[in-house]
């Protein structure tokens, strides 16, 4: 497995290309990544999507258990990838962080499906609907240790999959950054192809035929990835790690604290250490000094002449910075605001795939002799959001564009934000209205589960694929949007960390309400494994009181750092490259 020392030995990739005797990277590499991809993402999201039902079900966990292990599951799968980010720039490369991240993720599905398949690592079968063991410490440490390691192989994979997928490409010619560009389609069509096949057919053999089985197609699928993914090793490229702009940022805030009580004068008093991009960090842009967080810069004045060896070098960067990796941080800092915003959005899509399921166990899911599997309330989502993005980009765009003869008849990012904010508030009100009804009519036939149809919940499920389709992808843009090229992978991850904070946020918040609500002897609104004894209305009433509150914040403060590129009178405080 060689690297390939022409195109990539300098890192701005300006020497000529050499051609090996079997030229790697194009579209013959691309064909194993692709495969690679989807098996992978067809084993993953058969597990996401019904982890919910598997604990319900298997391991007769109660609501505030139930949403907590999903929650934070969910939440380290995501936080992981700042882990596999640092680790893939600055050590492993991406090659090895994707293989050792897809054998991580094989491990913890086969000790998920030895879960289904061994009686004795999991509670008895619940007979009775109020009287069911309870999970074993042990058993619950074997089904963590598994979901653990599905969590560190996300971590790997997620940063790394459409990253490394993108090096087999040379954007420096017209024609690499057209095949780039195909790519990312494929890379789409792919996924969504998997998640359909994961949600429809992985998901109904789970819940109706057999978990053993339908545990054991995504292992076999995860196997089979990696499989794939060694069969094209002597045609991929390999970029050579080049070290993290993660691990410069440390070493900014390190150095800045460090300087904390040094005052900050003009900066024709003081001297900032500021070697020629040459021979600071070549492979990264130059970006235009900003007066924004100038506190930041506290980092790189030199305090010494000692702090610089003969050649004008620091001698200890975590002590001296230079003014580019200030720059870098100050890009990241200046997406906080937006990042908390995205937060609250993100609690509401988890409501869907915990209690939102919970509340289709409990439903009609019968039609006819057919019973709809829970998890495929997740379609209901999923295809709002496809719909959305298809009638916006094929029917509003053009047919504006033609209208009002002008070529940017786009949402902006900040108006896309809103409305996604609003989505939310929307969808967790009408879940609250919809779980009112769903339980008086349970408690009226004085049944565990309400007569009225699982369809009841399609608005609810309809407008968190709304909210997604609006501030999830938004929020993602701007992020990418915001900094330089160099950061666009520390973007994604701190994406990926907005799901995460979502999901730890979003288990907080359920343990404290039911905490709460259950001070003085009182029955708390969450809990048990029966929502008709619980006021799970009002959870949701609390969540869109909550978004109402995101919503104040975005407009009177966060959205003041979303930036477009006619935003001419605010391109100082813009994170840009000169």
């Amino acid at each position: 497995m060689g690297i390939d020392n022409g195109r990539h030995s300098s890192p701005t990739r300006e020497n000529p290309l050499l051609t090996p005797p079997t030229k790697p990277g194009g579209w013959k590499a691309i064909a194993y990544i692709l495969g690679n991809e989807s098996f992978e993402k067809l084993a993953s999201m058969s597990l996401m999507a019904n982890i919910t039902v598997y604990l319900r079900t298997n391991y007769q966990m109660d609501g505030i258990l139930l949403v907590n292990v999903v929650s934070i599951w969910s939440g380290s799968s995501n936080i992981t990838t700042l882990a596999g980010a640092f680790l893939s720039d600055a050590y492993l490369g991406r090659f090895f962080t994707l293989l050792f991240g897809s054998m991580a993720s094989f491990l913890g599905m086969g000790m998920v499906a030895l879960t289904a398949g061994i009686p004795q690592l999991r509670p008895p079968a619940c007979h009775e609907e109020f009287n069911c063991s309870q999970p074993h410490k042990w058993q619950l440490a074997f089904l963590f240790v598994g979901l653990g390691l599905l969590a560190i192989g996300s971590g790997g994979i997620r940063p790394c999959n459409i990253a490394f997928g993108a090096d087999q490409f040379d954007t420096t010619t017209e024609k690499g950054r057209s095949q780039l560009k195909s790519f990312f389609n494929w890379w789409y069509f792919s996924f969504t192809v998997a998640l359909l096949i994961a949600l429809t057919i992985v998901v109904y053999i789970q819940t109706n035929v057999s978990w053993v089985l339908g545990f054991a197609i995504p292992t076999g699928c995860f196997a089979l990835s990696i499989f794939i993914f060694l069969l094209g090793r002597h045609v991929y490229i390999y970029v050579r790690p080049q070290g993290s702009v993660l691990a410069d940022m440390f070493k900014v805030i390190n150095a800045a604290y460090r300087k904390r009580k040094i005052t900050l004068g003009p900066s024709s008093e003081q001297s900032f250490y500021d070697p020629p991009a040459i021979e600071s960090e070549p492979q990264l842009p130059t970006l235009a000094r900003t007066d924004r967080f100038k506190c930041l810069e506290k980092s790189a004045i030199i305090l010494n002449p000692s702090e610089l060896n003969a050649d004008g070098i620091s001698q200890n960067s975590w002590r001296l910075c230079n003014l580019q990796q200030v720059e870098r941080l100050k890009c990241l800092v200046g997406i906080v605001p937006v990042w908390f915003t995205g937060i609250t959005c993100f609690i509401v899509m988890d409501q869907m795939s915990t209690f939102g399921i919970l509340q289709a166990i409990q439903l009609n899911t019968s039609i006819g002799n057919f019973k709809i599997p829970p998890g495929w309330m997740g379609l209901t989502s999923m295809i709002s959001l496809a719909i959305w993005i298809f009638v916006y980009e094929c029917i509003y765009v053009p047919n504006a564009q033609k209208i009002l003869k002008k070529e940017d008849v786009r949402l902006s990012t900040k108006q896309k934000i809103r409305i996604g904010i609003v989505m939310s508030i929307l969808c967790m009100l009408v879940a609250g209205f919809v779980e009112r009804k769903r339980r008086e009519s349970a408690l009226q036939e004085g049944t565990f589960a309400s007569p009225i149809s699982v369809a009841m919940l399609l608005p609810q499920f309809v407008l968190s694929g709304m909210t997604e389709a609006f501030a999830a992808i938004s929020i993602m843009e701007f992020f990418n949007n915001q900094v330089p090229e160099s950061m666009r992978s520390v973007a994604g991850s701190f994406f990926f960390l907005t799901l995460s904070m979502g999901s730890y946020c979003n288990s907080v918040l359920v343990t404290l309400v039911h905490s709460l609500s259950g001070m003085g002897g009182k029955t708390p609104w969450l809990g048990g494994h029966d929502l008709n004894t619980n006021r799970l209305d009002y959870f949701y009433f609390i969540n869109a009181a909550l978004g109402f509150i995101n919503f104040i914040y975005y407009n009177f403060f966060a959205c003041h750092y979303v930036f477009s590129a006619i935003d001419k009178g605010e391109e100082e405080r813009r994170c840009y490259i000169a």
